[in-house]
Formats: structure tokens, sequence, C-alpha cells
């Protein structure tokens, strides 16, 4: 299966249903903590199905009548960015920031174009959780002895066709693939002794979800450790046990 789809973009909900299998795992003494916590931080650094594949491939383990897990999409999924990209004209189409600053974030709709200038003041045009008004929208940045930041989410594919003149232009999401369905966010413009910045972030949403599972981890590790404890102790019981029946049987 993933020699068909290996660089296919993996999503939150693939990314969960693995997590799901790994706690059943550790529920079950599959894995012990170590992998648990090892093999947890591999799902939710990974970006496509071939590298989410290895991570439960011996996973319930032979034998186990247990329902594999599906890494392929089925003919609904997807539909979250369906439901995001809305059409129409957009709620906001420019920013400035001129000796200030400016922000465009939560819940909003992104044109077809953006545009924004920052001249000795900064921006911050954030899409993790916006609308978009087509499936490609452009993002024009101008920053002169000012800056301004793009935050995308994971899933949008990013094209970064802006440049510095002494000044700095982030091209390390450039190139990047998108999810299937996912929109196409194209940065244009200029920096001229200034920056313009794009970085992927985790939604709110997610950052909560990875909370949630470290502190999963943590009880889970504290369960293992006084179980480990209570094995010891009824070991060293067994044994007390088992030197009187012995002492008893030389009498």
């Amino acid at each position: 299966m993933t020699d068909d789809v290996p660089e296919l973009r993996a999503s939150d909900a693939d990314r969960e249903r693995v997590a799901e299998v790994l706690r059943d795992a550790l529920a079950e003494g599959r894995l012990d903590m170590t992998e648990f916590e090892e093999r947890l931080e591999q799902t939710y650094q990974a970006r496509t199905y071939g590298e989410l594949a290895p991570i439960t491939r011996d996973l319930p383990g032979a034998g186990v009548a247990v329902p594999s897990v599906s890494l392929v999409k089925g003919p609904g999924e997807g539909a979250s960015w369906a439901g995001r990209i809305v059409g129409g004209e957009g709620s906001s189409t420019w920013g400035v920031a001129v000796l200030g600053g400016f922000q465009r974030k939560g819940r909003w709709t992104v044109p077809k174009r953006f545009n924004s200038v920052a001249f000795w003041g900064g921006g911050e045009i954030d899409l993790r959780e916006a609308n978009f008004a087509d499936g490609e929208v452009v993002i024009n940045c101008v920053a002169i002895m000012g800056g301004v930041n793009v935050v995308v989410p994971p899933g949008v594919e990013v094209v970064v066709r802006g440049f510095g003149f002494m000044g700095g232009f982030d091209h390390r999401e450039d190139g990047v693939p998108g999810e299937p369905g996912g929109p196409r966010v194209v940065v244009t413009g200029f920096a001229f002794w200034g920056g313009v910045g794009v970085e992927r972030k985790l939604t709110r949403a997610e950052r909560r979800r990875l909370k949630a599972e470290r502190r999963l981890a943590v009880s889970s590790r504290d369960d293992v450790d006084r179980g480990g404890v209570y094995d010891v102790h009824r070991r060293m019981l067994d044994g007390h046990r088992d030197r009187r029946r012995g002492g008893r049987s030389d009498d």
C-alpha cells in the first residue's frame, strides 16, 4: 500500500488514527513506555503516508484479529478543506503597518489576493483558522524597514515568489506539497531592509491534542512505575512463601 502512496500528505486525522493504535498497544503491553513515546513523537512529526506506515507495521501482532489502520483516504475524507474553500470576495483584502502593526488571524476569509505593506512596522497574516475564497490565493507582502510574517497550517501548499534586497524573504516552506483538496498559498512581494517570514504551525486544536497526549504518556508512565513496584513486592512475597514451604519440607 505504502509503495503506491508514499508521498501523499497525511492529515491530522491520519496521525490521530495511528496515535490511537499506539495507545491500544501500550495498554495491551505490546509497547513499553519508551517505545510508545518514541513512536508517538514520530507520528506527530510525520508529514506523509510513507512516514506514518512503518510506525504501526509490527502492530497489533501476528495472529491477532484486530482491524488494521487504513492510511488511504476514503471518498468522504478531505471534506474539511472543501468546507474551508468558500468562494466570495474575502473578509479583508489588505493590511498596512506604518510605524505600527496590523494583524489578520482567527476566523476570517482570505481573498484571492491579499496585499500588505509594512514600513517601519510589522504585520502578521495567520491562515491557520482562516477560510479561503479560492483554491489558490496570493499573499503579496512589501516590507520596507519592517516585517511581515505569514503563518500557514499543515496541509497547505506554499509557493514563495518574493525576494529580498538588503533584506530577507523566507523560502523554507517553498515547494512543500499540500494535502489533497487543500488550498495553495502563493507568497509574493519584496523586502528592502526588512523581512518577510513564512512559517508552518499547528492549529490550537492540534496543540491541545499534543498536550493531552503528553499528559496521557506521563499518566501511563506513572501507572507502569506503580505496577512495576507492585510486581517487585509480589515476587518478594512469593519467594518468602517458597522459602517457608521449603523449610517445612525439611522438618
